[in-house]
């Protein structure tokens, strides 16, 4: 699971401690905080960690914060009626467990975890891992969402392998993959334009689908567009839509 195309930078001298530990771990090079010879710069800041594009009028700083003025918006919002919540089965009293195989940046798996459900989190692209382990740090050490992120575990592992590894069947599974159709609609959003450059779409997003129905017990809700066909071609059991987005459900296959 090697990305390329990026290093790690630190902002100011102070940090070089930090960038230097964190550079080992992802065994890639510190740089330079102007270092133009790499697609994306793993900033360390003092205030968090940033996913930086070093081409000339690309997007500002990505990060993961689960404190943010959005995010609270969209826990205002967000209930057991939601349709992301009734696409993978919650219900008053019942709150079953999630694993995430596209986590991205975590805003779905936060708003599971904030309504109860515990979530695992998977996660292949190493930068984008990072990024979700510092906000999800930063979300454990902040009392107004500590509770929820108790609630999610995360994990550096190809999902495919994982899902069809693990010794226990989830519950619930939840798709969320990039694919080509976005890239004139939910990619103005900063973050997912930087995550769809530094990977690309989800080509491998059918097999996952399969492998998901196969190895799940309950229900499997794919993220699509409202117009979109469905994932591979594959008809839903049923679906969830909202003004601008649909959830196909299938239902597991594991026993």
């Amino acid at each position: 699971m090697n990305d390329t195309g990026w290093a790690v930078a630190v902002t100011e001298p102070g940090l070089e401690p930090a960038g230097a530990a964190l550079a080992e771990r992802a065994c890639r090079p510190l740089v330079a905080p102007d270092d133009k010879s790499h697609s994306f710069l793993l900033t360390v800041t003092p205030e968090r960690l940033e996913l930086r594009q070093t081409a000339p009028g690309s997007p500002g700083p990505v990060h993961v914060d689960f404190t943010d003025g959005a995010m609270k918006q969209r826990l205002r919002t967000s209930g057991v009626r939601s349709p992301l919540a009734r696409a993978l089965g919650l219900k008053p009293g019942h709150r079953p467990g999630v694993v995430d195989a596209t986590a991205g940046l975590g805003r779905d798996a936060f708003v599971l975890a904030a309504l109860g459900c515990s979530v695992v989190l998977l996660e292949r692209r190493l930068p984008v891992f990072l990024l979700l382990e510092d906000g999800l740090r930063r979300a454990l050490e902040d009392p107004r969402t500590a509770e929820a992120a108790g609630r999610m575990r995360l994990v550096h592992a190809d999902a495919n392998h994982w899902l069809a590894t693990c010794t226990e069947a989830p519950e619930a599974i939840y798709l969320d993959p990039m694919y080509p159709e976005r890239k004139k609609s939910a990619l103005s959003a900063k973050g997912m334009q930087v995550l769809q450059r530094l990977a690309g779409d989800d080509a491998d997003a059918h097999p996952l689908l399969e492998t998901a129905i196969t190895r799940c017990r309950g229900r499997v809700a794919v993220k699509r567009p409202a117009r979109a066909g469905h994932l591979g071609g594959r008809q839903p059991d049923f679906s969830v839509n909202a003004p601008k987005t649909r959830y196909d459900v299938y239902l597991g296959e594991a026993r």
